[in-house]
């Protein structure tokens, strides 16, 4: 079994690399050494997110729908995964397109990573344990899904590329792993993506009503997206299948956070209630301890520190 400090990398590839996760990884990956391809449609990752990694020796960026096939020319070591709309409004705007990333783009992403004899690191979400009549959640519990709710293309597409990663790994041998991510925020997340975060944080910067949806008691684990980048190389270096939560336990009500962001960002913005979303989650909170135990893993960014980063990368204006 490797551990996090005994593997290394030559090349990666990272699918959803100009994707706000995505782009992390691309630069931690390159910061530790390894040459990294990016490949992204731009349907929902930026371009500017990784602009400042072209010059960087040993990056590569190759613009492909992942669910047409997957360009590279270069075998890689490390196949990581993440391609994919990930906001209610990305894969509500893109219903299919999210289903074929998880489907038609995990299989491609599957098959390069045999072919190369590639560890492989699926990013699955939170989102399959859907509205969970269980709180925390670990990676046992099998989840509370409406599999025809609006929110069914998403979580779906996770659950499907979850079993296609499974049935992949035992058929086939691959040396596969999948990360269950919990929310994850940080700089280069957009301001209009409908996430909790961004929204508050461009709402509270200016001056605007945070539209908390419905009475605000419904809660989140917010991760910082360093953490969640180390979990997740974690994770690729150690010999674990998975599935395993990578996830901030701290667990925080939509009402709390709002008045959180409007402290730090020292707004006078006011509070408003809005109608909640159809199947939107009453709890959400991971159980890490098998990140704990076999990975050596835990969040050190706490809420506080990170939404400040956050709202001071809002605020420089590199969001637009």
């Amino acid at each position: 079994m490797n551990t996090p400090s005994a593997r290394t990398w030559q090349h990666a590839v990272v699918t959803g690399g100009a994707g706000f996760v995505g782009s992390h990884l691309c630069a931690a990956l390159l910061a530790s050494g390894t040459a990294v391809t990016c490949v992204d449609d731009f349907s929902t990752g930026r371009p500017e997110n990784v602009t400042p990694l072209l010059d960087r020796p040993g990056f590569t960026l190759v613009r492909a729908d992942v669910a047409q096939g997957i360009p590279v020319d270069r075998p890689p070591d490390l196949m990581l995964h993440f391609a994919s709309p990930a906001s209610p409004t990305d894969y509500l705007r893109l219903p299919l397109h999210t289903m074929e990333a998880g489907s038609l783009g995990t299989r491609h992403a599957l098959e390069l990573a045999h072919r190369a004899d590639a560890r492989f690191v699926l990013a699955s979400t939170s989102e399959v344990y859907g509205d969970p009549q269980q709180n925390p959640q670990d990676e046992r519990y099998w989840g509370h899904v409406n599999p025809v709710g609006p929110r069914s293309v998403y979580d779906e597409a996770k659950r499907f590329a979850e079993a296609l990663t499974t049935a992949h790994a035992d058929s086939e041998g691959t040396d596969t792993c999948i990360v269950r991510l919990f929310n994850t925020y940080g700089p280069r997340m957009r301001g209009h993506d409908g996430r909790a975060v961004p929204t508050f944080v461009r709402q509270a910067l200016a001056g605007e009503p945070l539209t908390v949806t419905g009475d605000g008691r419904q809660t989140r684990s917010l991760c910082y997206v360093d953490d969640t980048v180390r979990g997740i190389l974690a994770a690729a270096a150690h010999g674990l299948r998975g599935p395993v939560n990578i996830g901030n336990p701290g667990e925080i009500t939509m009402l709390e956070l709002a008045r959180l962001v409007i402290r730090l960002a020292g707004s006078d913005s006011e509070i408003r209630f809005i109608e909640r979303p159809t199947d939107d989650p009453a709890v959400r909170c991971p159980d890490i301890t098998l990140a704990r135990d076999k990975l050596g893993w835990d969040p050190q960014v706490d809420a506080e520190e990170g939404l400040r980063r956050t709202i001071a990368w809002f605020r420089s204006g590199a969001d637009r």
